[in-house]
């Protein structure tokens, strides 16, 4: 027994010397067990068996129907594997298609194909995709909307195995705060500070705000909101504040009343995104309330609904292509190299359209 294993040690030892001395480097390709077999005089069932050693330590990983590479763990290399796991909350035609292919254009460039797959914001329907990537342990990197993601999560154990893995995983869209992990997304709390100050400028004073409350991105805008109002020192009401989730979304008609009742007195409203918006302005053509004349609306994303929306809405454009590759670029950065700083927020700036009145 003891003959045997100095036997498979010594193709243990060998393998983590040459790494050492970087004649293995993170993501290249182990000989065969043939050639380990023919270097070492072994049989090929005493490498198999040292293979399976170095591979629990975490030192090789094996990849079916490829071969054995040095794990990514050791120095942040991709060990050999070429799919990149892309998790986002829907598919739709509102922004996210044109963001997925940026996504998969960008990563493809680079020798990487993609894997995704959709939480429609369900915790539940995130943890079975999680579990899924981290029970079959193929991919070199994970780019993931956060789902409800200023709500508490009990997922966050999925994602810091990942990290403990060596598996990078950067966040697109929306993140979680309690997460140390990278993200690509807009800054947020400019958005909503620059739509409040371009009603300001437009002399609205008494501004109504419609926000989503289960996704971080809603609380970030609302923050910009605020810190616009108070710095042209105007007294924040609540009683104007409409604060809405994906449920509401679904079917606005059971929340009409509602808004109907906290824009009244205000000249205008911020809306979540242009979704939003758009449904507020079929709301208030049923309530025979006009916009611009009758209350102005401002919005964020500048999608294809603003232009096709009456009027056409004011907007700041959400860079759905460049978003997109950028996150694609920066998780690739960030599998050569663990240490590279990933996270990048898009500036915005507002597009004029016809949704919005100038007050004297």
């Amino acid at each position: 027994m003891k003959e045997k294993d100095a036997k498979y040690m010594a193709v243990v030892k060998g393998i983590k010397r040459q790494i050492e001395l970087k004649e293995l480097k993170p993501g290249e390709k182990v000989l065969s067990e043939n050639e380990l077999s023919k270097q070492y005089g072994l049989s090929r069932q005493t490498i198999r068996h040292a293979l399976s050693v170095l591979v629990d330590e975490g030192i090789l990983r094996s990849r079916q129907g490829s071969g054995t590479y040095v794990s990514n763990a050791i120095n942040g290399g991709s060990d050999g594997r070429t799919t990149i796991a892309v998790v986002m909350t829907y598919l739709n035609g509102y922004i996210f298609p044109k963001t997925i292919q940026a996504i998969e254009t960008a990563l493809s460039s680079e020798g990487y194909s993609t894997q995704i797959a959709f939480t429609n914001n369900s915790v539940s329907r995130e943890r079975e995709i999680l579990e899924d990537i981290i029970r079959k342990n193929e991919v070199a990197g994970v780019i993931v909307e956060a789902t409800k993601s200023s709500l508490p999560n009990p997922n966050l154990k999925f994602y810091n195995k990942l990290r403990d893995r060596g598996i990078p995983v950067l966040f697109i869209n929306s993140y979680y705060k309690e997460l140390d992990l990278p993200h690509v997304t807009i800054d947020d709390k400019a958005a909503g500070r620059l739509a409040a100050e371009y009603l300001l400028k437009c002399g609205h004073r008494k501004i109504a705000g419609l926000f989503k409350f289960d996704d971080g991105q809603g609380g970030l805008r609302f923050a910009g909101f605020l810190k616009a109002l108070g710095k042209a020192n105007i007294a924040y009401d609540e009683a104007h504040m409409i604060w809405i989730d994906t449920d509401d979304m679904m079917d606005f008609e059971v929340i009409k009343d509602k808004i109907i009742a906290r824009i009244k007195g205000c000249s205008a409203i911020i809306a979540y995104n242009d979704v939003v918006a758009y449904q507020v302005i079929m709301l208030l053509k049923k309530a025979k309330i006009r916009v611009p004349e009758d209350i102005s609306v401002i919005s964020i994303d500048d999608s294809d609904l603003a232009k096709l929306c009456s009027p056409q809405l004011t907007s700041l454009p959400y860079p759905t292509t460049e978003l997109g590759s950028k996150a694609a670029e920066n998780l690739i950065s960030l599998i050569r190299n663990p240490e590279y700083d990933a996270t990048y927020e898009f500036k915005m700036e507002v597009i004029e359209r016809d949704s919005v009145k100038k007050i004297k």
